[in-house]
């Protein structure tokens, strides 16, 4: 069997606030032992047998870190496949344009394992049993679904009801009845205890040609501008694998709707293997806290910190600050380098409520973090205040800034470790550590390492407006520029 897995790397984590941002989404989030949820689901997806290909859908603004990622986990698959969303329009979308690079790039009867990024599997053994019987039901034309047996009445997972006897010749598989949206505790409680209700895993098996036919017959508005999107994309090659940046235009037509409506719950050719692997969607701290072994006083602890008389906390260092706490209890604290938060355990599910508060007041910590990641590097904000603004700004060997233009500052650069070569106006100049240049508002600059470690510099900017929108880009490698 030719199965294709496909990674869906998006969502906010809005309830993994502060450290999930817009612009540093859930999947990307470090566990203890320093492997992102991304690579732990890209490393999954590489042992899928059979498995040559692995294809990642994900937002266009963070490709490069993505990619970074799926390098760093180091898995053994030959090539590598980015399809890039201009915009967020759920997962429906997300899974059509799969199914249709899938079909041209491996035929109608490429079989897709679809995976969110931001889950936990344990037992990948029995997901590799389940992965097996998915993949012969979906050798059949029928879409398959993986539905975890409950170990709790869970209110935040939607159920999944099936039918009891399997289908004919296919011992695992079940044919599925409806599926039940997130209930209250009572309901959840009778679900469980009925034996016929799974959780819902939201990961499919499926052939590229019965879902687009599919999504043809129950939602024609996601994919006809899914089709076109990437009919009209633009497609890049690489050693390793390929890039399809999806037309924006066409892309934006899709209906914004998940998966489940657009077809789960309308399709009568709807399975479901239910398993038991360990499995966990990683969806508020309090999940995160399970990961860490509690003390003697059920606190557990991830980073530095120094406890008096507390029990039952879950603290989370980030950025290496020591954390105090003193005479507290039942309390989740999440310390990064520009936001804090303290909650209740049992309000863990609220924490979204913090990041719709300032998306509503358009406060950047909904968005970014200090360390913002680009595709060359990385920059951070040391201080700002009024007329001026200091960057830490790190870039990558043999990476490259646009060659850009600002209106409204100055800047000033100072080489800290590295080598730089800088095109300022019509100069250029190559810079060692401790020495630095000036560059006026209006000036074409461009800020190139040519070395073989990274070029690490302060960037000090002044002027009436610094905001990162006062930027005009005239060439960029990462396709930034205008036309």
């Amino acid at each position: 069997m030719n199965i294709i897995p496909v990674i869906i790397c998006g969502g906010a984590g809005t309830r993994l606030w502060p450290v999930s941002r817009e612009a540093f989404p859930k999947p990307l989030l470090k566990l203890a032992d320093g492997q992102s949820l991304l690579q732990k689901t890209f490393l999954r997806a590489a042992k899928v047998a059979n498995a040559t290909e692995v294809v990642i859908v994900t937002n266009r603004d963070t490709y490069f870190l993505t990619k970074d990622e799926c390098v760093d986990a180091d898995a053994d698959i030959s090539k590598l496949g980015f399809i890039l969303e201009p915009s967020a329009r759920n997962t429906a979308a997300a899974i059509g344009v799969a199914a249709a690079v899938v079909r041209q790039e491996h035929g109608d009867d490429a079989i897709m394992l679809v995976m969110p990024a931001d889950q936990l599997i344990e037992d990948e053994k029995a997901f590799g049993e389940a992965i097996v019987h998915a993949a012969k039901a979906a050798q059949e034309g029928r879409i398959v679904t993986f539905g975890i047996r409950p170990t709790a009445p869970e209110t935040g997972y939607g159920y999944i009801e099936y039918e009891s006897a399997p289908l004919p010749g296919a011992d695992e598989v079940h044919k599925v009845v409806r599926f039940v949206e997130k209930p209250n505790l009572n309901v959840a409680q009778e679900l469980v205890a009925g034996g016929r209700h799974l959780w819902n895993a939201g990961i499919f098996c499926f052939t590229a040609e019965t879902m687009l036919k599919e999504l043809e017959q129950y939602s024609p508005t996601v994919l006809d501008p899914a089709l076109a999107a990437v009919a009209e994309a633009k497609r890049s090659e690489s050693s390793d694998g390929y890039s399809i940046e999806l037309n924006a235009a066409q892309f934006s037509r899709a209906e914004d709707i998940s998966i489940d409506y657009a077809v789960m719950e309308r399709s009568d050719n709807v399975n479901v293997v239910p398993c038991e692997m360990g499995w966990s969607d990683i969806g508020s701290w309090l999940s995160i806290s399970e990961l860490t072994a509690p003390d003697e006083r059920g606190n557990r602890i991830h980073g530095e910190a120094m406890l008096h008389d507390v029990d039952n906390c879950f603290v989370r260092s980030e950025d290496g600050r020591l954390i105090g706490a003193v005479g507290v209890h039942d309390l989740i604290v999440v310390d990064t380098a520009d936001a804090l938060l303290i909650a209740s355990r049992d309000r863990a599910q609220d924490v979204k409520q913090i990041v719709a508060k300032l998306k509503k007041l358009n406060h950047e910590a909904f968005r970014l973090h200090r360390t913002v990641h680009r595709p060359w590097g990385t920059y951070t904000v040391l201080e700002e205040g009024d007329r001026f603004k200091m960057k830490r700004i790190v870039v990558k060997p043999a990476a490259q800034l646009s060659l850009q233009m600002h209106h409204h500052r100055s800047e000033h650069w100072i080489v800290v470790s590295g080598c730089a070569e800088i095109v300022n106006g019509d100069q250029i100049i190559s810079l060692q550590p401790n020495e630095s240049t000036y560059i006026p508002a209006g000036h074409k600059h461009r800020l190139i390492n040519p070395g073989v470690m990274d070029l690490v510099l302060i960037e000090v900017q002044c002027g009436e407006y610094l905001g990162e929108d006062d930027i005009v880009r005239f060439e960029d490698v990462y396709g930034r520029a205008p036309g």
